[in-house]
């Protein structure tokens, strides 16, 4: 589900289409960047709007000037979060043409948008003023927590200042939360079922569940995707875990539940479907696929944005996440090789790990990249989900025939 929070990208050269916008430049005044607003005024009816408008059109003229509407702005501070009008303040000295007329200004009330507007907004050279949202003192613990995870995934300071201003905790991170906790949940049940927590693969019985991805099972289509609640063992479930819960829940309270769930999905199918085509005779479990998906986008846009992230300890923070990727890849190909258990069905794959690590670095970028840009409105984002969508119609159709014309010798069902 999409969060209800304040909307906005830090885009350059492109401007999203959704709610009103504002201009601003970056906080090292290099580039203009856009953004948009589902909260900007108190909502009122549009003959509201055409009252406060003709106050400051008293010549029926059908436009005010950006100047009365920056005192109308003004006017109406009180009402708005200080850092939203310092946005909308810029976006009054921003408009090139010099006026506003009554259709941008109820669309700019309104929450919406025209072309118009948008071409306006580009025009726009003022750049935003005041101290770094870290400079600020006197927040609560739950307060400093969102600041803290605004400078971890967010490059712009305008971006970390208007999610600052929108977060509500409503909705939670449930799904990351939710996913984790099933995890577990089912990993106890079989260590318990299993009387083993170490390498839960090497019993016999460990296959057998109705979760894990099966070559001889290809056919029962829920197990492409319930493969991630049965992990090889504690040390596999933990690493998991760890990047699952550090990584997908900040990026969740800043993404919504709707774009990381999205990531998630598509890396944990890319992962199974990699393993029909690239390792045919191999199982896959694990929740690696999707865990890569968000752990390498996110690792991405971090490195693409170098210079304006601010979080503490970046380079060291990208290497430990880079060092448990290696570990439990490392572990997840040595297991692969080891001598089965069970001959002659082999251990899982790890090519799921190499799925999900694909779908971050393509689809998960542009996610992460555009932050709260509407998806069905950017270019890249459909070229990457067309791509995706024909791969996964063409592993649908070489896991119906290329088994069979291959003649691939599969390992008996569980």
């Amino acid at each position: 589900m999409e969060k209800s929070s304040t909307k906005m990208t830090g885009r350059t050269r492109e401007a999203p289409v959704n709610s009103s916008p504002a201009v601003a430049a970056n906080a090292e005044g290099e580039e203009i960047e856009v953004l948009e607003s589902t909260d900007v005024l108190p909502v009122a009816p549009e003959d509201q709007w055409k009252s406060l408008f003709d106050k400051y059109d008293p010549d029926n003229s059908g436009f005010i000037s950006t100047e009365r509407f920056r005192d109308l702005l003004a006017t109406h501070g009180s009402e708005l979060d200080p850092h939203k009008l310092e946005v909308l303040l810029a976006l009054a000295d921003g408009n090139a043409d010099g006026k506003i007329c009554y259709q941008d200004f109820v669309n700019l009330m309104s929450n919406k948008r025209s072309n118009s507007f948008r071409r306006a907004i580009l025009q726009g050279s003022r750049q935003l003023k005041g101290c770094s949202l870290r400079d600020e003192v006197g927040l609560g613990l739950s307060q400093q927590l969102v600041r803290h995870i605004a400078y971890e995934t967010l490059p712009r300071e305008v971006d970390r200042k208007w999610y600052f201003d929108s977060y509500t905790y409503c909705p939670p991170p449930w799904l990351i939360l939710t996913i984790t906790i099933a995890e577990v949940a089912v990993f106890m049940y079989y260590g318990f079922q299993l009387d083993r927590l170490v390498l839960q693969v090497s019993s016999p019985s460990f296959l057998k569940s109705p979760l894990p991805y099966h070559p001889q099972l290809r056919t029962q289509a829920w197990r492409y995707l319930s493969y991630i609640f049965m992990h090889t063992g504690i040390e596999h479930l933990s690493l998991n875990m760890a990047m699952q819960l550090l990584v997908g829940v900040p990026l969740e309270m800043v993404h919504g539940a709707l774009r990381i769930g999205l990531v998630y999905v598509c890396g944990v199918l890319a992962g199974s479907l990699a393993v029909s085509v690239t390792d045919m005779t191999a199982p896959v479990v694990g929740s690696s696929g999707g865990v890569y998906a968000l752990v390498s986008a996110h690792l991405a846009n971090v490195v693409m944005n170098w210079s304006g992230m601010k979080c503490q300890f970046k380079l060291f923070r990208m290497a430990m996440a880079l060092v448990c990727m290696s570990v439990e890849f490392g572990r997840a190909v040595w297991l692969r090789f080891y001598p089965p258990a069970f001959p002659p069905c082999p251990n899982p794959s790890f090519v799921a790990h190499l799925g999900g690590v694909v779908v971050g670095l393509t689809l998960g970028v542009v996610v992460l990249q555009n932050y709260e840009q509407r998806l069905q409105e950017q270019s890249l984002f459909w070229i990457f989900f067309c791509v995706y969508t024909l791969f996964v119609l063409c592993t649908v159709f070489w896991n119906i025939f290329a088994y069979s014309l291959l003649d691939v010798r599969l390992p008996p069902p569980p």
